[in-house]
């Protein structure tokens, strides 16, 4: 792949004044030759694949060109583990300030760390200024221990919220957890919980390193534990002592993640009793959860059988909130949220479904005046939650009024910014990845010197100049109190977007609220799964879709096309629209997990679509629709210039009323 010209044209003399406070740089106006950009995507893929030697091969003939940053931290980073301090430590002399400085650094501390060299890892710490990876964090409370003997109690608060947020197994954490456990501060049970939410996540690997830690003589049941749950726990007989209770309660785990039911019964008829209040209490979030999860009414029921909400997770208490919401129990409603953690619920969801408990029955004014005051801590325009609220104060969506306008400094001082320029460089030459982690350091506002609200607005600015669509509205997402809404909620390709919804009878705002959640306006973006183009259209979709609408000469290669994605995607979506009874909450949730799962999310009760859509099983289409519709109710008011509604785009949504076949059956 060659640069395209538009891309050399408008970064490369940028780059050759601004390139970087680096020991090399490209003279004024100079031009990088083709050949030097596919000498860096040639190094990318090495990189990939481990390629020692092509890398070190690679590298001289990227002298002077505007990503050398990058040529040298591929080079580096892939032989880290045997090179000499004396080429680490000039690669970070080489290029100070930079993302590829501080990413080397990263992966530099997290090697320190694994070989517990403390001096150096203390020497180079306080130089990283990501301070984003959680097993670095958790190294340096492990170095902070070995100096000052026992870590205050902040500290272990810290590793354990590091530790549970980590997946898989890890080095920085876990070690760092043995030495808080060793010292008493933190306690076993703690470290039981970890193995626990790693059992229910499926990480074995996870589950052994903290079993490890608190009780390495029960390793030898433990893989049954896990892997044959139901062959222990019908084969044993007592759980004596606290090790051979935590196993049974990861079995339990394990099997209520696979049957919910047979979980429960097992517990009630067999193991509660043998079990601590903290532990049965766990798992009777557990089940409750995933029967929640499954839309089951009997998840309520479950989660009644814990006798203190204290002892379950935020996670289970965001899915009793959900299952009560689902039963319309809304006192339930209000006392999980109440057991929730501060943290959580300060989030927008869980403020607006505290408040709309206090609206629920027949309020008196204190639980008006406090239900407005949590509607008031979040009502805005942006967000599902936000927008929610706002309407619940009696108002609309509008668009707010435009920052003052950037002056000529400001967005000079944008285009003259080594990290912006590198970052615009490689997404147009092919790197993505890279290109969107150097933009996303040098606007990361957590990041020591990062930029104010006035320098966001300048760089989404330059990268909306530029097109690069997901830039702007990513950048522009940042800012609190300046909003300029043109660059959060752009409308690119709006001819091609308003012929096609008018000719087929689509709402615009509805397909621009999608396209900006599917594919950020990237044209070229292509998901994990295969799906294509800004529509992201999966290929056998877009096949059916031709079929249907009498796109005779459709080829696959013509997904990435633009006109003929939006023809595409528009015509499926309006398809589903039709088929789901005109319900954008489903259309959208079709659209994102195929009609087949909303057809079964429908049964049950009727139900107001939000809390429909907060019950929506997927975190990845619950999140979705909300935000497709969040989307949307914007991209109204700015197509319309008219207020607009979000609760009057929801509707309700329940099992379908008409008779015969349901005609959502047909779509793919």
């Amino acid at each position: 792949m060659i640069i395209k010209k538009k891309w050399l044209g408008i970064l490369t003399p940028l780059l050759a004044t601004a390139v970087l406070s680096t020991a090399v740089a490209l003279p004024a106006g100079a031009q990088v030759p083709a050949a030097g950009d596919e000498v860096l995507l040639e190094m990318q893929k090495a990189f990939r694949r481990g390629d020692k030697t092509r890398l070190a091969q690679l590298l001289p003939a990227t002298r002077g060109h505007p990503l050398e940053p990058w040529a040298g931290y591929w080079e580096l980073r892939a032989r880290l583990e045997d090179a000499q301090d004396g080429e680490i430590q000039a690669f970070l002399q080489r290029w100070p300030g930079s993302y590829q400085e501080d990413r080397l650094r990263n992966d530099w501390l997290l090697l320190l760390g694994q070989r517990r060299d403390w001096e150096r890892f203390a020497a180079e710490h306080p130089r990283f200024r990501m301070g984003d990876d959680r097993e670095v964090r958790c190294y340096a409370v492990a170095v902070e221990q070995l100096r000052a003997g026992v870590p205050d109690a902040g500290a272990a608060a810290e590793v354990l919220r590091d530790w549970y947020a980590l997946r898989d197994a890890d080095d920085g954490c876990s070690y760092a957890a043995t030495g808080l456990l060793a010292a008493g501060r933190i306690k076993p049970i703690d470290v039981w919980r970890k193995a626990r939410l790693a059992a229910e996540a499926n990480r074995p690997r996870a589950v052994q390193r903290a079993v490890e830690i608190v009780a390495p003589e029960a390793l030898p049941g433990l893989r049954q534990a896990l892997d044959s749950p139901t062959k222990y726990l019908t084969g044993r007989a007592t759980a004596a002592g606290r090790e051979r209770q935590e196993l049974v309660a990861l079995a339990l785990i394990r099997m209520a993640v696979a049957d919910a039911g047979a979980a429960a019964r097992l517990l009630d008829s067999k193991w509660g009793v043998h079990l601590s209040v903290e532990e049965r209490n766990w798992l009777w979030g557990v089940i409750g959860k995933q029967a929640a999860v499954s839309l089951s009414p009997d998840a309520l029921q479950y989660f009644a059988h814990a006798s203190r909400d204290s002892d379950l997770t935020d996670d289970m208490l965001g899915w009793k909130t959900r299952a009560a919401l689902r039963a319309g129990q809304w006192k339930q409603v209000a006392r999980a949220i109440d057991a929730m953690s501060e943290s959580a619920q300060d989030e927008p969801t869980w403020t607006y479904w505290r408040a709309r408990a206090w609206m629920s029955d027949r309020p008196g004014d204190e639980q008006r005046a406090r239900a407005r005051q949590l509607y008031e801590r979040i009502a805005g325009t942006t967000g599902f939650y936000e927008q929610l609220a706002l309407e619940e104060l009696g108002g609309q969506v509008t668009v707010p009024p435009p920052p003052p306008p950037l002056t000529a400094q400001e967005k000079a001082a944008a285009r003259a910014n080594p990290s912006l320029n590198r970052g615009l460089y490689a997404i147009g030459m092919g790197l993505r990845s890279e290109g969107v982690r150097e933009w996303n350091y040098a606007t990361n506002l957590h990041t020591p010197g990062g930029m104010g609200e006035r320098e966001l607005l300048a760089a989404a600015d330059f990268a909306c100049q530029h097109q690069v669509w997901d830039r702007c509205i990513n950048t522009s997402e940042r800012t609190r109190a300046s909003i300029d809404m043109a660059q959060r909620f752009p409308t690119p390709y709006r001819d091609a977007v308003l012929a096609r919804t008018r000719g087929i009878g689509l709402d615009p705002a509805y397909v621009y609220g999608l396209i900006r959640q599917e594919s950020r306006f990237i044209m070229d973006a292509r998901s994990g799964v295969g799906a294509s183009g800004l529509m992201q259209v999966m290929p056998a979709t877009a096949r059916w879709t031709a079929r249907r609408i009498g796109l005779t000469d459709f080829t696959p290669g013509q997904i990435n096309d633009r006109d003929t994605n939006i023809q595409i995607g528009t015509a499926y979506l309006k398809l589903a629209l039709d088929d789901f009874d005109g319900s954008m909450p489903l259309a959208a949730a079709a659209y994102n997990a195929g009609p087949g799962r909303p057809r079964n999310w429908r049964n049950g009760p009727v139900l107001d679509a939000a809390i429909w859509a907060e019950n929506v099983p997927f975190a990845e289409t619950r999140d979705y629709v909300k935000k497709v519709l969040a989307n949307t109710v914007n991209y109204a008011a700015l197509l319309t210039g008219q207020p607009q509604s979000l609760k009057g785009r929801l509707g309700v949504i329940g099992p379908r009323v008409a008779a015969g076949e349901d005609p959502s059956k047909e779509l793919p």
